[in-house]
C-alpha cells in the first residue's frame, strides 16, 4: 500500500523561506561588516548553500547554512599536472601572507564578538545560536580551491575552482558548491520543477521514519539524498508523486551505483571511507527500509 498522494503533495512543499532569508541577510552583513579584523586583510564572498541555498528546505529543517570564502589565497591540488609543470607552477607560486588558518581565527573572534559566548567552532562550521528574530546559523569558514589539469604559465593553465577548509580534527575537506547549485538547478528545470519537490519528499519520508525508530539518526544525511535523487534519469520524475517515487526506487535497484555522484557531479557518490561521499551500506539499508515503509499500510 503505497504512501497517498495527498501526503506526498504535502511533503513536497518547500519550508519557510522568510526567517531563514533574515538569518542569512543579518549573518551576512556581520560578516561584511568593515570593522571586521579580517576585512582588510583579505577578499572574500558569503553566500548561502545547504538546503536553503539550493530550495530543498523543508518545515523541519532549522540551521541556516552560510559561507564565507576566502578568495584572495587559494588551495591547490596539482597530482594530474606532470613533473614539469609541477615545476612551473610551484615556480610561479608563493606562500600566502594571510592563511585560510588565520582567516579562521579572525572569523570565530568576530562572530563571538557580534553574537556572544553562545557562539561555537564545531567539526566543520561555526555555531551561531538564533533568537526570536533569526534561526540558528552554521558559519562554514573555508577558502577557493583549485584543481590544475593544465598549467604552463600564471596566465595559461586550466583548474577546476572548488572550496576547501580542515576539520577541527585536521582533515582537509574538498567541495563544489558552485556545481552543486548548477547540477541542480538544471535537473530541476529539465523535470518541469519535479525535482526539487521530490528531495523534499524524500527528506520528510527520511524523518517520519526517524521519528518512528525504523531508522537511526545519520544514516541518511540530506546531502546524500539529493546526490542520490540526481542520478536518477529525467523521464523518472512524472506528474504523479507516487509514480516517481516508485520509478526511481526502481531505477536505483539496478543502478551503476560505482559510477554515481554526487550532486556536483565530481564525487562519487558511494565510496567506504570517504568524508565526501555515503558508505555504501548506510544507503543500501536507507533504501531497504524506505521501501519496507513505502509499503506499509500505517506507512
Amino acid at each position: 500500500m503505497a504512501i497517498p498522494e495527498r501526503q506526498l503533495e504535502t511533503w513536497s512543499y518547500q519550508g519557510s523561506k522568510a526567517q531563514s532569508a533574515s538569518t542569512y541577510e543579518t549573518i551576512k552583513r556581520v560578516l561584511d561588516d568593515p570593522a571586521a579584523p579580517y576585512h582588510r586583510q583579505c577578499y572574500y564572498r558569503i553566500f548561502l548553500q545547504g538546503s536553503y541555498g539550493n530550495d530543498t528546505n523543508i518545515y523541519s529543517d532549522s540551521d541556516v547554512d552560510v559561507a564565507i570564502c576566502l578568495t584572495s589565497t587559494y588551495y591547490h591540488d596539482t597530482s594530474d599536472l606532470d613533473a614539469t609543470a609541477r615545476q612551473r607552477f610551484h615556480a610561479d607560486t608563493g606562500s600566502a601572507a594571510y592563511s585560510y588558518f588565520d582567516f579562521k581565527k579572525d572569523v570565530l573572534a568576530w562572530l563571538m564578538h557580534r553574537f556572544g559566548t553562545g557562539v561555537k567552532a564545531g567539526k566543520k562550521a561555526i555555531f551561531v545560536p538564533g533568537n526570536e528574530n533569526r534561526r540558528d546559523a552554521d558559519v562554514l569558514v573555508c577558502a577557493q580551491h583549485r584543481s590544475y589539469s593544465y598549467y604552463d604559465t600564471e596566465y595559461s593553465n586550466h583548474y577546476r575552482e572548488g572550496v576547501t577548509f580542515w576539520t577541527s580534527s585536521g582533515d582537509q575537506i574538498v567541495n563544489y558548491p558552485k556545481q552543486h547549485l548548477e547540477n541542480s538547478t538544471t535537473k530541476h528545470q529539465a523535470t518541469s520543477g519535479r525535482f526539487k519537490p521530490s528531495i523534499r519528499v524524500i527528506k520528510n519520508m527520511r524523518n517520519t521514519m526517524l521519528d518512528r525508530g525504523l531508522i537511526k539518526d545519520g544514516l541518511a544525511p540530506s546531502y546524500f539524498l539529493e546526490g542520490m535523487i540526481s542520478n536518477v534519469p529525467t523521464q523518472n520524475f512524472v506528474s504523479s508523486r507516487q509514480q516517481t517515487f516508485e520509478n526511481y526506487m526502481n531505477w536505483l535497484q539496478t543502478a551503476p551505483t560505482g559510477d554515481m555522484t554526487c550532486a556536483n557531479g565530481i564525487h562519487y557518490l558511494l565510496r567506504d571511507g570517504h568524508s565526501v561521499c555515503w558508505n555504501v551500506a548506510d544507503y543500501n539499508t536507507f533504501r531497504a527500509r524506505a521501501a519496507q515503509f513505502w509499503n506499509s499500510p500505517q506507512y
